[in-house]
């Protein structure tokens, strides 16, 4: 298994953004000392109250710079929002920067009001996701002598040269979060890794993941293809200590998820009409689990959150990536308001016990 550290890089109450992105850069030394494979982190706007992280290139750059061996890399970029000649460009850029570290994930956005300041086309998301990875693999397919074309649906462009191509060739390693059937198929198809977030059930996940590898095999791929899930987690030296400390900030995580809201009817009402969104699309158990996010105690009980001893986690987590069919674990260990001293002694825990307890094990 592979293990990777994860950030919304949420905004704490306490400090400014650059205050909280220096403990950021003491967490990810910390995971580089320890062995973590990599380290990610989303794209989010316009919410202060939530992420403050809104330019993943940015990090990407700014991560290899403070660590020696894990790969740094976003989870993932919102294609449609950006200029494909410029993503690609900053991509190769940050490789290079990098010395070949980056991990380049992509996906097509499910926040509609992300894309109304940046003029990006919402409805065919998925589509734009699709076409800038085939433009991505002809842009970085030659030297960068070469000049090339390529004419798609939403981007034509002809004759044109790249200034700088990426240390890895042909292209760093590619991932989609997605748990669509569709993108699952093109990702196969495509060599692109996947994975997926705890609000898609494991028990849903296992079937559409044992296909999406064998489409990977079928598609004649050279090397087996990564899942990732990805979940809150919090390591202490017993399980009662370690469910003490995390059920009062589990609770709190994913309060930036939804609109600011004064009273708790008010945020309530805003969790039904999420959660109606989910059951409109057919996922009632994602439904289920907006209803219920912001109580500690149900992710916990439910398994939405790992949480224990270093021992209880291991065996876990072991447990989900053999139920749930993934080999790399996105672990999110700073949320809300959880004390820094708690967060450094979690991040060990697990680099220390957990890591070594799971490296070789092979859910697929």
């Amino acid at each position: 298994m592979q293990f990777a550290h994860f950030a919304h890089v949420w905004g704490k109450q306490d400090m400014t953004a650059g205050e909280r992105y220096a403990q950021l850069w003491r967490e990810l030394k910390l995971c580089d000392e320890l062995g973590f494979d990599q380290s990610f982190c989303v794209e989010h706007h316009f919410r202060p109250d939530e992420s403050w992280m809104s330019a993943p290139m940015l990090y990407a750059v700014a991560a290899g710079m403070q660590t020696k061996n894990l790969r740094p890399g976003c989870m993932g970029a919102i294609v449609p929002l950006h200029h494909p000649v410029r993503l690609v460009e900053e991509i190769a850029i940050a490789d290079q920067m990098l010395g070949g570290r980056l991990e380049v994930g992509l996906v097509g956005g499910i926040q509609p009001h992300y894309f109304g300041p940046f003029g990006g086309d919402f409805p065919n998301r998925r589509e734009k996701l699709k076409e800038f990875v085939r433009f991505l693999k002809v842009a970085y397919r030659d030297p960068a002598t070469t000049p090339f074309s390529f004419e798609g649906a939403s981007i034509s462009q002809k004759n044109l040269k790249l200034a700088v191509k990426p240390a890895q060739r042909p292209h760093p390693p590619l991932w989609i979060e997605t748990r669509d059937p569709e993108t699952l198929e093109f990702c196969a198809k495509e060599g692109v890794d996947a994975g997926y977030f705890f609000f898609f059930s494991r028990e849903a996940a296992r079937p559409r993941y044992l296909k999406f590898i064998e489409d990977w095999k079928k598609a004649g791929q050279a090397r087996k293809p990564r899942v990732a899930y990805c979940c809150l987690v919090y390591v202490d030296e017993t399980d009662e200590k370690a469910r003490a400390v995390a059920r009062r900030h589990f609770g709190h995580a994913y309060r930036g998820f939804f609109p600011a809201a004064e009273t708790d009817a008010e945020l309530r009402h805003h969790q039904r009409e999420h959660a109606e969104v989910f059951r409109q699309r057919g996922e009632p158990s994602a439904a289920e689990i907006v209803e219920n996010l912001l109580d500690g105690d149900y992710l916990v009980d439910k398994g939405l959150a790992l949480c224990g001893s270093p021992e209880t986690v291991a065996r876990t987590l072991r447990e989900w990536a053999e139920n749930g069919v993934f080999d790399v674990f996105f672990g999110e260990f700073n949320f809300a308001e959880l004390p820094e001293a708690d967060l450094m002694r979690s991040i060990r825990l697990f680099g220390e016990k957990v890591i070594p307890a799971l490296r070789d094990y092979e859910p697929f």
